[in-house]
């Protein structure tokens, strides 16, 4: 199966910083709205067999462009949502933004039992973001493509750690707004 991780359109809080992972989340700014509808192109002429989103409603406004260009529905998978910030939740300080990349960080170079501030460790990420791909693994066949929307700092762990990046590799992924990560 090739999996098409692709980060949700810009939200005010990604404008101010915030980290707002909690649910439902923010909606999309007017070029968050303009990054969904160049969605359908992401795809580069590959036939979209499923489009998954998470439950925060970034991601499905996001996904919504993809899903009617291909003729799917919308479906909403729990387990593709952002890395919880925890204690940091709606912070935009420097103090709290650095502790939660930092966090990232450490798991993405292989310190999995990190804990995020008030939060879970990178095992308990990875084994919810495993869990929701190999329910996906399940619907398709393993020549079908499908585009997952998802958060940020979750694409950019799971890709890291799934692809077996080297950690000074991994340490410097970034992924703008409807920006993708390809996995198969």
């Amino acid at each position: 199966m090739r999996l098409l991780l692709i980060r949700h359109g810009q939200t005010p809080n990604n404008v101010v910083g915030a980290l707002d992972t909690a649910f439902p989340g923010a909606g999309l700014t007017p070029l968050g709205q303009a990054q969904a509808s160049a969605a359908p192109g992401a795809p580069a002429g590959a036939r979209v067999a499923g489009v998954y989103a998470s439950a925060l409603v970034r991601t499905q406004l996001t996904a919504t462009p993809l899903a009617r260009a291909t003729g799917c529905d919308v479906s909403v998978v729990p387990g593709l949502e952002e890395i919880a910030a925890a204690e940091l939740e709606m912070r935009s300080d420097d103090e709290a933004v650095r502790a939660y990349a930092g966090c990232v960080g450490d798991w993405v170079c292989g310190d999995l039992d990190r804990r995020m501030p008030g939060g879970g460790s990178g095992h308990e990420f990875l084994a919810r973001y495993d869990a929701a791909v190999r329910a996906l693994a399940e619907r398709h066949g393993r020549d079908d493509t499908v585009a997952i929307f998802s958060h940020g700092a979750a694409i950019r762990a799971y890709t890291a750690l799934r692809a077996g990046l080297a950690p000074e590799v991994a340490a410097d992924l970034h992924i703008m707004n409807t920006g993708m990560a390809v996995l198969e």
